[in-house]
């Protein structure tokens, strides 16, 4: 029989599983979404066991009939979880990546001057965005896991971590270099937890996970199935890996919940003095690690949802395009999505959505082709800070997620950036990337040539604007996000 290499995709609005042949091509899938819990204004929490289920269900239904030689674990980044070593029972739900309730905790690292040990040692800056405040937050607020962590019965994971542990039947406590840069507790360099980074946010080391390489035969062990586990990574690492950005200087672009533009930059981290962050983009086995900077935006592909969710002017995600091509401009309407603060390049918890220029003449229309718009002039942002960074000016932009099947999004794309937009035949790069990188353990690929060999261009769009038009609407765009910011007062 064939065999094939499986991959768990847990993000932020579901879990996926997908089964890939040997030419990079999906051959089975099964997804389920899970419930998004919003307590209060600024929190977002998940149940980490309803989200263990689902991973349980979509690899059930996904793998059956296959033979998987090996397996590889995605998940959304930062999302957190605290659980009893003993029992197996989480503290409480998951804080998820875009819940703002640690931002007193973040606005006092910066302010006392540790904020700057935080960027140097870690790659990041400090945010409610980061795994690190997140846990600080459930040891001072949860009754018990302070006490659990120090006996050394609670044990921290973010979902990759979650998931490992209990598809190994609790042998396996362990996280990739790439989720644990992303936690503020791990030295960039030595990639491993460092004690002044635990100090500062008051963390036991008793209870981290393991720090291992994304991709590797040994250091995930075997599901309770028998199935090897062979790699983990963060979502956005993996899709980076998905679309084989191999080389210094190659860039990918996912739209989902967020958008999150990584460029790879090689073996030696590259600090950003514009407002992005280094992280892992991946280690594959004993070899180096290979870094990047990245642009993480918060709100994209979620304010089409909440267009279809809170405003109901959409009844489906893919309604967006048909209202948006409505019409043929945005109306002089600019909508900055800033729901919970704006990330990459700004990084200010203070701002609050806005929705500014409207006229009478405005229609849902107008707001559907703003929210596209705002999608594509965030990523303008990032890139623009990106070759500040680096030096490097892209010549095409790979792009992969949900969103990316919105032609007249990506359409936009290509006119705001003015570089052709380029998205592949297998859009799914989260899931491949982590069966890519699961393959490349098992000895199912040879080589990262190999899987170059597997991409391939589904569609590319190419500029349309002026160079006026796109300055001009650039222009409004900064003048709409001036007005986003100082809205709130943090902490309050």
């Amino acid at each position: 029989m064939a065999d094939y290499i499986g991959a768990i995709d847990q993000g932020t609005t579901s879990t996926r599983a997908m089964v890939f042949d040997h030419d990079g091509s999906v051959v089975a899938r099964h997804q389920v979404e899970h419930r998004q819990i919003l307590p209060r204004a600024g929190w977002v929490e998940h149940d980490p066991d309803e989200i263990l289920r689902n991973a349980l269900l979509v690899a059930g239904e996904a793998f059956q009939g296959y033979q998987i030689r090996a397996l590889g674990v995605a998940n959304q980044r930062e999302t957190t979880v605290v659980w009893d070593r003993r029992t197996g029972t989480p503290f409480g739900n998951a804080i998820v990546w875009q819940d703002t309730r640690t931002d007193r905790i973040a606005e006092a690292l910066n302010r006392d001057g540790r904020g700057e040990l935080i960027r140097h040692k870690s790659g990041l800056r400090p945010a409610t965005y980061f795994s690190g405040g997140k846990l600080q937050w459930i040891l001072e607020h949860v009754d018990g896991a302070r006490d659990a962590a120090e006996r050394g019965d609670a044990l921290f994971g973010t979902i990759d971590t979650w998931l490992l542990w209990n598809l190994t039947g609790g042998r396996v406590h362990a996280t990739d270099v790439t989720n644990a840069s992303r936690t503020m507790l791990m030295d960039l360099e030595t990639l491993d937890w460092d004690d002044e980074l635990l100090a500062c946010f008051g963390v036991p080391r008793a209870m981290l996970p393991r720090i291992c390489p994304s991709s590797d035969p040994s250091s995930y062990g075997h599901t309770t199935e028998g199935i090897a586990l062979t790699a983990a990574l963060g979502d956005q690492h993996a899709a980076t890996v998905g679309q084989v950005c191999f080389t210094p200087g190659e860039a990918k672009n996912t739209y989902g919940t967020g958008n999150f533009l990584l460029l790879n930059t090689g073996t030696e981290p590259v600090r950003s003095e514009h407002g992005l962050l280094t992280t892992v983009a991946y280690r594959f086995g004993s070899a180096p690690p290979v870094y990047a900077l990245e642009g993480s935006i918060a709100v994209t592909g979620a304010a089409v949802q909440w267009l279809r969710d809170r405003l109901h002017i959409i009844g489906t995600a893919a309604e967006c395009e048909t209202l948006a091509a409505r019409v043929p401009d945005n109306g002089g309407m600019y909508f900055v999505p800033a729901f919970s603060g704006l990330f990459a390049p700004y990084w200010r918890a203070d701002a609050r959505g806005a929705i500014v220029g409207m006229s009478q003449y405005d229609t849902d229309a107008h707001l559907a082709r703003a929210t596209l718009e705002a999608i594509c002039y965030q990523s303008r942002d990032v890139v623009e800070a990106m070759q500040q960074d680096s030096g490097v000016t892209l010549d095409v932009l790979k792009v992969d997620g949900g969103v990316t099947a919105n032609d007249l999004c990506m359409q936009l794309q290509a006119d705001i950036l003015g570089v052709p937009v380029s998205r592949p035949m297998v859009a799914e790069t989260t899931a491949l990337g982590a069966a890519y990188a699961a393959g490349l353990a098992a000895g199912y690929w040879n080589d990262t040539d190999e899987l170059r060999a597997n991409w391939h261009e589904s569609h590319r769009w190419k500029p349309t604007w002026s160079p006026q038009q796109r300055a001009e609407g650039y222009q409004r765009w900064h003048d709409a996000v001036r007005r986003s910011l100082d809205w709130i007062e943090i902490g309050a």
